[in-house]
């Protein structure tokens, strides 16, 4: 099975489930926070990554036009997400074509909203701009990932890489 491409996809706020609109969607890069540690018993310096942990996460949404969602987004309050999606694939031993459903679920606090631009007969190009502090990607109806930084969960097809830091800490769950 080869994934070609996405079809289409929609974005939604997962608390009202309203449709927010044509928009396209940057979704965050996982970066480990990393420190360096170099001395004896090594040759030379590691960037190690620190378990489970990540630099700033951004979501941007790009509007084809200003609209009255991406204004509402900027509100200073805590943005709900959902994007929900379908993955083409390509079955090459039966030369089918099927469809794999995505979902990809963000909690966000905004940073920026850009207005963008006023010209006859063009888009304006505004976008929003948030900070996530939680991610869950699910492929195909399976949850494959999953980064919730307040709360210390870090999973990964199954495996939470956090769990003990929670044991450890003394935090439940």
């Amino acid at each position: 099975m080869i994934s070609t491409q996405n079809i289409n996809f929609s974005i939604y706020d997962s608390r009202s489930n309203d449709l927010l609109g044509i928009a396209e969607v940057t979704l965050p890069n996982f970066e480990a926070m990393t420190e360096t540690i170099s001395g004896a018993g090594l040759a030379g310096e590691v960037d190690m990554p620190v378990l489970g942990h990540f630099g700033s996460m951004t979501v941007e949404l790009s509007w084809r036009t200003m609209t009255a969602d991406a204004t509402r987004l900027s509100g200073q309050t805590a943005q709900y997400l959902d994007m929900r999606g379908s993955i083409e694939q390509y079955e090459e031993r039966a030369g089918a074509i099927t469809t794999m459903a995505m979902k990809v679920a963000v909690i966000t606090v905004p940073k920026s909203l850009n207005l963008g631009n006023l010209n006859t007969g063009k888009g304006s190009d505004s976008s929003n701009e948030f900070e996530c502090s939680y991610i869950k990607v699910w492929l195909g109806g399976k949850e494959v990932v999953e980064l919730d930084k307040f709360n210390y969960i870090y999973r990964v097809h199954g495996v939470d890489y956090l769990a003990s830091v929670r044991r450890d800490l003394g935090k439940a769950g």
